[in-house]
């Protein structure tokens, strides 16, 4: 069965389930003054069931999300720029092609570096619940830790804006034209 899409102010966006294609260029994407943009090919109508894909959108130090293990699998390829991983205290520089498998409980999380935007494929299993904010002194020191472990997102995020549809702002992305 095919999901139609439909226009929003921030892109594409499917109606309901089903198949369907969509252009990176055209998906609805959802920004945050802190932590990026990102493009989920999903809708509050049409939520996929087995795992979620997005690409997240960085800027040089700006993370992702806060420093946090969770309960599934996740899995990240760099499409596009260079970034710091955080992972399990240690700090790796990637860079366009890089593959970051990350098992579940794995703390992780990336930081935009070098001259421009980095663009990131994300895919995590949604089988299990569960996420913890470890305190870290490497993420905090990149504006990505929490000073207080927790296992609640609403107060790991408390002091930050809410994330918001709107159109992904960055240039010099591979699926924009030039």
């Amino acid at each position: 069965m095919k999901a139609d899409l439909r226009e929003t102010e921030a892109g594409l966006e499917p109606a309901g389930e089903g198949w369907f294609v969509v252009n990176v260029a055209d998906a609805q994407a959802y920004v945050n003054d802190d932590f990026g943009s990102y493009l989920p090919f999903e809708s509050r109508d049409a939520r996929f069931a087995e795992f979620g894909v997005n690409i997240h959108v960085l800027q040089p130090g700006e993370p992702n999300c806060m420093y946090h293990g969770e309960a599934s699998q996740e899995d990240f390829l760099v499409l596009h720029g260079e970034c710091v991983l955080i992972v399990d205290g240690e700090e790796r520089r990637l860079r366009a092609w890089d593959f970051f498998h990350c098992p579940p409980w794995t703390e992780h999380v990336f930081v935009g570096a070098g001259g421009g935007p980095c663009a990131i494929l994300m895919v995590g299993g949604r089988r299990e619940r569960g996420l913890r904010y470890p305190v870290s002194d490497l993420a905090l020191r990149h504006g990505a830790g929490v000073e207080e472990e927790t296992t609640e997102g609403s107060i790991a995020y408390a002091r930050f804006a809410d994330t918001r549809p709107g159109r992904l702002e960055a240039t010099g992305l591979p699926w924009q034209a030039t």
